[in-house]
């Protein structure tokens, strides 16, 4: 196991740390519409401060003219800026910014669907005869056998698994389709008219600047022909999970290589591709196979879908441990490695509850700084590009148990509390599980505004303007000045140990990026640990995923030479053989024997 074998062809976005904004949550300033609305001038003022932590290329969640029925991602108008978050010159100001830094930027691509306030879908809902009627999905009702009206299938909206994903129009009496929200109308990308419209969204933003494009669900824009029904997964539930029928359809890879040979292939951008339900092995490598010619890399969801039950609906809970997440960090390691695609490399983003709650702890300050740190150093050390959401340096946590559900905003958390309602209104019991789904799996958690430092709204917006969205309350204590401050270089804040994690894996990039990976003990419940090797070195990183100590046995292929830092204070002093303590949450780097 000891051969050495980087990775196929080094590249700029391979080796490049990422790092998500999302801008409502970011930064105000006040020069948008909306009071309390974060705004691209927010980005531009921090520029330095990601530039600092080491940050190559900013991802922009989507900052184009929308309604905000979903946040931004049903979009009006593919080629101007919602005025709440700036206008198009200071999306020029914030390129020129980051050119000037030596950084980078990828735009939101969401595609798969637009805004119901879209031109193309006031032209294609106006009659059924319109010249852009099948730009989208429309079909005709089905009816009972005692004539009630239903969708034309039994698929459920993702947004909201009580509801179809099939919306009702009144005025031409049929339905289209629109998997998210009723005010997000799916495009047929069967139609080449579309896709030509979607290719020139693409050239109109990397001829602004624009080095790449994040994809939204774009594994979603070929669905099985004739709509079939989905499997019957909830018998309870009215509507069913139809991911199998509209992700990685039949034509996805002949609409993903054509974007790459008429579009990206003339410029020197990336793609990461939003992938979510995708299993299959051979479909992946499809997608992010170094000849295949169709995306960078996708973002693959097992590890942020660990707490689904089986009924296929992710507002559901399920326990898991550090095997869980070692067995699923693992396998993609060498698949990639195996078989010559890319790993991109996150545990956070704007859909998905903080990590330091979700994987590790933050019931208290020791353990959400360990628990930060260890996912940090787990985060810096494996193979793949460097994803950061906002506030994952920061360790920002889920927001406190005692917040009650009116606080929750985000349209998919408030679906499903009124679905919950509804249906056990005078079930205690199902109500709680209801507020622990809240509290553990909300998109809200995510999107609280990012604490900057123990001020007024935490420095997100001026004093006397309300936030958008409540300011977690811990923030007088995690903020980013106040971590900037630690001067103990034996006892850095989270920020720094992102920041000293991300320069040491640039230092030893043949390693940490394109090495290979060598899973060590991979039966242990609790401790995920693992060999790195490439460039003429190698690593091992031990890490606990558990609250408690535990006693490992360090195999004797780990070959440690020294343990070289941890994420407690001081070095780790520990043998690099036999029987070693691990304390709750502690992860080790040392270096190795080739």
């Amino acid at each position: 196991m000891n051969k050495q074998t980087p990775n196929s062809s080094q590249a700029w976005w391979k080796e490049a740390v990422i790092y998500q904004i999302y801008p409502a949550s970011f930064l105000s300033t006040g020069s948008g519409s909306v009071p309390g609305w974060g705004d691209i001038k927010g980005v531009i003022s921090k520029l330095d401060y990601l530039k600092h932590l080491g940050v190559d290329i900013v991802w922009l969640s989507p900052i184009l003219k929308s309604p905000q029925a979903d946040m931004g991602y049903d979009i009006s108008d593919y080629k101007k800026i919602d005025p709440r978050y700036g206008t198009l010159e200071d999306v020029d100001e914030l390129i020129a910014g980051l050119k000037k830094r030596g950084m980078k930027v990828l735009m939101d691509l969401v595609v798969n669907h637009t805004s119901d306030h879209h031109a193309w879908f006031l032209e294609s809902r106006s009659s059924k005869d319109n010249p852009k009627r099948d730009w989208y999905h429309w079909q005709p009702p089905k009816h009972t056998e005692d004539g009630k009206r239903i969708p034309p299938n039994n698929w459920a909206s993702l947004l909201g698994e009580a509801n179809s994903a099939w919306t009702w129009d009144e005025e031409t009496q049929q339905y289209y389709l629109s998997l998210f929200t009723p005010e997000q109308p799916d495009l047929n990308w069967e139609n080449p008219e579309v896709r030509a419209a979607i290719h020139d969204v693409l050239k109109f933003w990397l001829d602004r600047g624009a080095n790449g494009f994040r994809e939204d669900v774009i594994n979603m824009i070929s669905k099985v022909p004739g709509y079939p029904d989905a499997e019957v997964t909830n018998e309870d539930a009215p509507f069913q999970p139809g991911y199998k029928l509209f992700c990685n359809g039949p034509k996805l890879h002949e609409y993903l290589h054509a974007m790459n040979r008429e579009v990206i292939s003339k410029y020197e951008a990336m793609t990461v591709g939003e992938m979510p339900f995708v299993k299959d092995e051979d479909e992946i490598i499809k997608c992010v196979g170094a000849g295949r010619q169709e995306l960078n890399e996708i973002f693959m969801f097992d590890l942020v879908d660990i707490d689904n039950d089986s009924s296929g609906f992710r507002m559901t809970l399920k326990d898991f441990n550090g095997k869980d997440i070692k067995d699923i960090q693992s396998k993609f390691q060498r698949l990639m490695l195996d078989r010559d695609g890319w790993n991109s490399l996150f545990i956070e983003n704007h859909d998905n509850a903080r990590s330091v709650t979700r994987y590790t702890s933050s019931s208290d300050t020791t353990s959400r700084n360990l628990g930060a740190k260890l996912l940090a150093l787990m985060q810096t050390t494996l193979a793949g590009t460097l994803f950061i959401y906002q506030g994952e340096e920061l360790a920002m946590a889920n927001v406190p148990a005692d917040w009650p559900p009116s606080e929750y905003i985000d349209i998919e958390s408030v679906n499903y509390w009124n679905k919950m309602s509804a249906l056990y209104p005078n079930d205690e019991e199902k109500l709680a599980y209801a507020r622990k789904v809240l509290l553990h799996k909300s998109r809200d958690h995510a999107r609280t505004p990012v604490q900057w430092n123990a001020g007024p709204n935490a420095g997100f917006c001026a004093e006397g303007t309300k936030p958008w969205m409540r300011v977690n309350d811990d923030y007088k204590e995690w903020n980013a000045e106040a971590q900037r401050k630690f001067s103990d270089p034996e006892d850095l804040s989270v920020l720094q140990f992102w920041k000293r994690g991300m320069q040491q894996r640039m230092e030893h990039k043949d390693c940490f990026v394109y090495g290979d990976f060598e899973l060590l003990d991979p039966e242990h419940e609790s401790v995920f640990a693992y060999r790195r090797f490439g460039g003429g070195e190698a690593f091992v990183v031990v890490l606990n995923f558990s609250g408690e100590e535990v006693k490992w046995e360090v195999p004797a292929e780990a070959g440690v030479e020294k343990w070289v830092t941890g994420n407690y204070k001081g070095k780790p002093e520990k043998r690099t053989e036999g029987s070693i303590l691990l304390r709750p949450w502690e992860g080790l780097l040392g270096t190795a024997k080739l």
